[in-house]
């Protein structure tokens, strides 16, 4: 079986998630191919996908909007699962859902949505975006739940070999 694992990345965070989730479904035994969204090709070759993208102010980044966005129909043919890399910190924040992922959720027919905390380096982060984690007092570290990732990965590994 072939999947597709796709995630827009900012800084290289939301990337790495991608990366683990690609290790995991890969050492079940399927077949896996990792690409950013803005170099998929046709999703007609592929059996399953897995899509996730950084969350800024809200929203997925555009290239992970535009590939569900132009590939919805394909998507909703197929077993999707997306998730979501942003909220920061313990506590994380932003507080409760950070993202909206509702159209994209409907448009692909996704089984699952994630959302994993993730990593802030301020000191690797553009100005605007370093205003913005000082305004919400975003906490600096890396938040990243490994065994939450690799765990939630088995699950859809289990359900594509069953």
């Amino acid at each position: 079986m072939k999947v597709l694992v796709s995630a827009a990345s900012k800084y290289g965070a939301t990337g790495e998630i991608g990366q683990a989730v690609a290790d995991v479904l890969a050492g079940k035994g399927l077949q896996v191919t990792v690409v950013t969204p803005d170099q998929v090709g046709p999703i007609e070759e592929f059996d399953a996908v897995v899509l996730g993208s950084a969350v800024y102010m809200g929203q997925w980044m555009k290239p992970a909007r535009e590939l569900a966005e132009r590939s919805a129909a394909v998507l909703a043919a197929r077993p999707v699962w997306l998730f979501s890399s942003g909220p920061v910190g313990e506590p994380a924040k932003p507080a409760g859902n950070p993202v909206d992922v509702t159209k994209i959720l409907q448009a692909t027919k996704a089984r699952d949505h994630r959302i994993f905390t993730g990593k802030l380096v301020k000191k690797h982060l553009s100005f605007p975006d370093r205003a913005m984690a000082s305004a919400i007092r975003a906490a600096e570290g890396d938040f990243r739940n490994w065994a939450q990732i690799r765990d939630w990965a088995t699950g859809i590994a289990d359900t594509l070999l069953s």
